[in-house]
């Protein structure tokens, strides 16, 4: 079945759903997006996501064409259209069409684009075996140079580190920043578990500051356990008994190899699994 796609205020078929090529998102990657889950209906953490959109946007100073409420609407008018009970949306909002120059104030109007589909997941055996994972070469961009804030539509920095990854015959690449510390993985965030105790990278290091992973910090905090933001080495990534991944689509994922070495006992931790399952809990049972 085609696609009803929300394009500039209202639905329009898939095949009408078109940008100029003109368009300063397509031309130098200047937009921003959300990507957001729906589970049961429910379209997971809403708020949270258009606030992180709306932030976005200020940053780079790009003009919304419509407050919140209204997108809120919109988001849920598109997924209603589409008939998605558990699946993903893309939410994306580009500068606009422009000229072939830089100067994105020529660009008259942003273009507000929802789709709302079926999402493809990492398989579950993915998910009881745990995944492996590489150290990418490529170095998150700097936070003076790319706000790791914004979520933009150049992933420029993500895909080469991706490719490092897929040629290496393994799904993911940690992302390193110009220091050495961990700063993200190419689509997800990163924890790992050291003597019981949780760890992520602060937003600083150059992590996104992901939804999921606010959730799995506040669900793992619930669970009496502690949760801590720091710089964090490959060292320590190659010594901890955890390692895992969370993000929209990944949701929760348990990491077991990096860079050939093996992470604990060579499966998904009891952390991770604990973890996985109060996600899964809370992302099917949340209201509206």
């Amino acid at each position: 079945m085609a696609l009803k796609i929300w394009l500039n205020g209202s639905l329009v078929d898939e095949a009408d759903a078109k940008v100029s090529v003109f368009d300063h998102g397509l031309l130098y990657g200047d937009g921003v997006f959300e990507g957001i889950r729906v589970y049961n209906g429910r379209v997971f953490e809403l708020d949270a996501h258009l606030r992180r959109l709306y932030e976005s946007a200020r940053a780079i100073r790009l003009p919304m064409a419509m407050n919140r409420q209204e997108l809120a609407d919109a988001v849920r008018t598109t997924v209603k259209a589409n008939a998605i009970t558990d699946g993903y949306i893309r939410l994306l909002v580009t500068r606009g069409i422009g000229t072939l120059g830089l100067n994105p104030f020529v660009c008259k109007e942003s273009c507000l684009i929802i789709i709302a589909s079926r999402i493809q997941l990492y398989p579950e055996e993915l998910y009881e075996k745990g995944m492996k994972v590489i150290s990418a070469t490529t170095v998150r961009n700097h936070p003076l140079a790319v706000p790791p804030q914004v979520k933009s539509l150049n992933y420029l920095n993500n895909i080469l580190a991706k490719i490092e990854a897929l040629d290496s015959d393994v799904p993911e690449a940690i992302m390193y920043n110009h220091e050495g510390y961990v700063a993200e993985a190419t689509g997800d965030n990163v924890f790992m578990v050291r003597t019981g105790i949780v760890y992520t990278p602060p937003v600083e290091a150059g992590s996104l500051d992901g939804i999921t992973r606010a959730v799995v910090m506040r669900l793992a905090i619930q669970e009496g356990l502690k949760v801590v933001e720091k710089n964090l080495t490959r060292c320590d990534l190659y010594i901890c008994e955890e390692l895992f991944l969370t993000g929209t689509a990944a949701e929760v994922i348990g990491v077991v190899e990096i860079d050939g070495r093996v992470i604990g006992a060579g499966t998904p931790g009891p952390i991770t699994r604990l973890l996985r399952e109060k996600f899964d809990n809370y992302a099917r049972q949340e209201e509206k």
